[in-house]
């Protein structure tokens, strides 16, 4: 799912807030690299929340995986209680979403390669930064990196996950 909470425009002043203290750098291709990196001092930190632009051009686009914290304690215990991944707010409109999940990893796509090429409803045609994608998942490539949380299903095992989008509006 794409998201404006501004309903128009682009997304580049929505503020970003990932409970994410690492993420998953990619190749050229944008294939993981199998790294986990610290997001501390880079433009991949949105610990204490930003504006989706402020960093962009030094990111060169976000497409990325990020390891949201206590995934690994959550994954031992068989815990897998939902926990705040994400907050997105639009200071236009005053509208917040948050996602609590209990997957590892939040894939964060800032439209980077939306080009005007696909219409949604009503005909309105996508530009770069029209929305965003927030996707709560295992992370990228995770059969070819052994550090990554396990994405094997066994016969007989259930795969069962929750993720939940919450909107409201700042008061």
């Amino acid at each position: 799912s794409y998201f404006n909470l501004a309903g128009g425009g682009d997304i580049l002043s929505h503020q970003l807030t990932l409970n994410a203290d690492a993420f998953t750098p990619v190749s050229e291709d944008l294939i993981p690299t199998g790294e986990v990196r610290a997001v501390a001092n880079t433009a991949w930190d949105f610990r204490d929340g930003k504006a989706i632009g402020r960093d962009l051009k030094t990111a060169g686009g976000y497409d990325h995986n990020f390891v949201l914290n206590d995934w690994e304690s959550s994954a031992v215990s068989n815990d897998w209680s939902l926990r705040c991944a994400a907050r997105l707010y639009d200071p236009q409109s005053g509208r917040v979403l948050e996602i609590r999940t209990d997957q590892p990893g939040m894939q964060f796509y800032s439209g980077n390669f939306l080009d005007g090429s696909f219409s949604g409803k009503r005909g309105v045609v996508y530009q770069k930064y029209a929305a965003l994608c927030l996707e709560p998942q295992h992370f990228p490539d995770s059969p070819n990196h052994p550090n990554f949380p396990s994405t094997i299903l066994r016969p007989g095992e259930v795969y069962r996950h929750l993720s939940v989008y919450r909107f409201t509006c700042a008061s």
